[in-house]
């Protein structure tokens, strides 16, 4: 048996990280199981992004230890990255966007390979990306391109995958797309997903975990055992309520308070419906 099958997909211990003098995370820590799909939700500046970087190895943490199962942080690890724009005069195709997840690093023209064209298909397929393959990818709606994004991510087999905000100005359809695909992957290929959002609503019927984030600080568990008043004041440092109405929560500071970010925390994106 796989030693690694008995391990956390990714193990986040008492993380800090600070840059230019600033606090961004704070003793940050949570698991994530084998297969599991995990949402990592916050407002803007709340620190998503620094975390995801402190994964793959880009930022360099003050304190604290990154564990992913097989391999050290950045190994075998796929991300698709925040706010990709993709010039629609630029002449690649999805199907050469998706063959660079496995060559794009290395110098030159990648030499046709029948064992490369047949993995770029069936990454395609998984992505259901078939039909638009030969279109210019600045041509695809976002939606699209996200699907294109996330085939170039998976195509080396990555046992995690990373994903920064990638339901951003989405429409609901696309969006809906979006998270099934997602969840048909960790069903279906056993990878973990951690993807971050300042809206948790459309993943609810599929999270596993959720990590909140507020002030650099972390908590995490099910939807649940997060969203709760005591939980989320503690977090956030002030009295926070959770109200429940119509099937639906809507999470609020009294008298309006506003997060350290700017961000009120009766904006919408905060109101999800409990499963």
């Amino acid at each position: 048996m796989d030693g690694n099958a008995t391990l956390p997909a990714l193990a986040v211990e008492r993380l800090s990280v600070a840059l230019s003098g600033r606090t961004i995370l704070d003793h940050v820590g949570f698991s994530l199981a084998p297969g599991s799909f995990c949402g990592l939700i916050g407002a803007n500046g709340s620190g998503k992004t620094t975390l995801l970087r402190s994964i793959l190895g880009l930022v360099t943490p003050s304190g604290g230890t990154i564990r992913c199962a097989g391999g050290k942080p950045g190994q075998a690890i796929g991300y698709v990255p925040q706010k990709i724009q993709f010039d629609p005069f630029m002449p690649l195709r999805a199907r050469d966007v998706v063959g660079l997840g496995l060559d794009g690093h290395r110098f030159g023209i990648p030499l046709p390979n029948a064992a490369r064209r047949a993995r770029v298909a069936a990454m395609l397929a998984a992505v259901d990306a078939e039909r638009f393959a030969d279109q210019r990818v600045g041509d695809l709606s976002g939606g699209q391109q996200q699907r294109v994004m996330i085939a170039h991510a998976l195509i080396r087999a990555p046992k995690l995958l990373l994903l920064d905000e990638p339901l951003a100005n989405l429409d609901l359809r696309s969006i809906a797309e979006v998270v099934g695909l997602l969840h048909r992957l960790t069903e279906k290929q056993g990878i973990t997903v951690l993807l971050s959002a300042h809206d948790m609503n459309p993943l609810l019927p599929v999270m596993d975990q959720i990590v909140y984030l507020a002030h650099g600080r972390a908590v995490s568990g099910t939807v649940a055992d997060v969203v709760r008043g005591g939980v989320l004041s503690q977090l956030y440092g002030y009295h926070i309520d959770v109200i429940r109405v119509h099937g639906r929560v809507l999470v609020v500071a009294a008298g309006g308070v506003e997060a350290q970010d700017g961000s009120l925390l009766c904006d919408p994106v905060h109101v999800a419906p409990i499963p």
